[in-house]
């Protein structure tokens, strides 16, 4: 088991790097993964049962014990995301199953690569966590009517079918996994310590899965717009989540969480649903989506880890000169 974890840390440490390589080779030799195509739903399945698994008592009553930031931290996500991804399809003059996948990917919840990134900055984790569990118990019913609202001028929508799907492929995982959680306790703690690795094994193979499936229109006219409206996405969500929250006046940490919440997005259920209900072009936003938020996500947390650690050898240099001159005055 700690060979697994060794590895799993190996992944986590190059998963940026891992998640490129494998798209291009998925791209050059499409036939790698078509296999996971018809699969992708039950790799999620796995993704956050495994979640379900790392959830305690703690993380839901935490929710209820403090609220307030989990909640608004969870309506900004809600907002903020789609309606970038609605505005951005208008500039962009994106049409069809294109425009929808960009919506799609806005409308998920929050990404499970989040709690890593507060993690790295010196985010408030305990926040980060409650907002992603709040965000992905709403999905059944926040994803259909966000999709019917904003997408529905581009393509039908089967809210009944979405809402049904989300349930099963992620209410059911997690609930299952937090009932096993708490039946067996700390007889599955070797269990959870390959799960990192069990998660990202999963997204690589939904990754490639939809690469194969698209490799012929990934690097075409109507899709070559999708890589600069993605990353304007996803910039945007970070300014405007760390923009709300210091209008409502959080702590740094909570601030670090909140930026994290509000602009990564589960994309691997963003590509799960594409695949399913629309068509395979819709799910190329959230692949996209998905290796760039994990480039600008490591970018930004390894920026504000530097900024935070300067501040503090800073505080502890003056702190050290304030002593040592008061040391000469007495």
């Amino acid at each position: 088991m700690q060979k697994i974890e060794a590895l799993g840390k190996w992944v986590s440490r190059w998963f940026t790097v891992l998640v490129i390589v494998w798209a291009a080779f998925n791209y050059f030799l499409p036939g790698t993964s078509t296999w996971v195509v018809p699969n992708t739903s039950y790799l999620l399945g796995i993704i956050l049962f495994g979640m379900g698994l790392t959830l305690r008592g703690e993380d839901f009553a935490r929710i209820i014990k403090k609220p307030v930031p989990v909640i608004l931290g969870t309506v900004a996500h809600y907002v903020i995301m789609p309606t970038i991804a609605w505005v951005l399809c208008l500039i962009f003059h994106l049409q069809g199953a294109t425009a929808a996948g960009v919506i799609l990917v806005g409308s998920c919840p929050s990404g499970t690569s989040s709690s890593v990134m507060a993690y790295l900055a010196g985010g408030d984790v305990a926040l980060d966590v409650s907002i992603e569990t709040l965000s992905t118990l709403l999905a059944p019913i926040a994803l259909p009517s966000l999709l019917l609202l904003f997408a529905g001028r581009y393509v039908a929508i089967p809210t009944q079918s979405l809402f049904l799907s989300t349930i099963e492929i992620v209410i059911v995982p997690i609930v299952l996994g937090v009932v096993i959680h708490t039946v067996f306790g700390k007889h599955i703690e070797k269990i959870t310590k390959a799960l990192p690795l069990i998660s990202q094994v999963a997204i690589l193979l939904i990754i490639g899965a939809v690469i194969s499936a698209n490799h012929a229109n990934l690097f075409t006219a109507a899709t070559a717009m999708v890589i600069p409206v993605v990353i304007l996405h996803n910039l945007s969500g970070y300014g405007l989540g760390f923009l709300f929250s210091k209008l409502i006046r959080l702590r740094d940490p909570q601030r670090k969480a909140i930026t994290f919440e509000v602009g990564m997005q589960d994309s691997s259920l963003g590509a799960t649903l594409a695949m399913k209900y629309f068509a395979p072009a819709a799910a190329i936003p959230s692949t996209i989506f998905s290796i760039w938020h994990n480039i600008s996500g490591s970018v930004l947390s390894s920026y504000w880890r530097t900024h935070t650690e300067k501040k503090q050898a800073a505080t502890t240099s003056s702190v050290h000169h304030a002593h040592h001159a008061a040391g000469y005055t007495n």
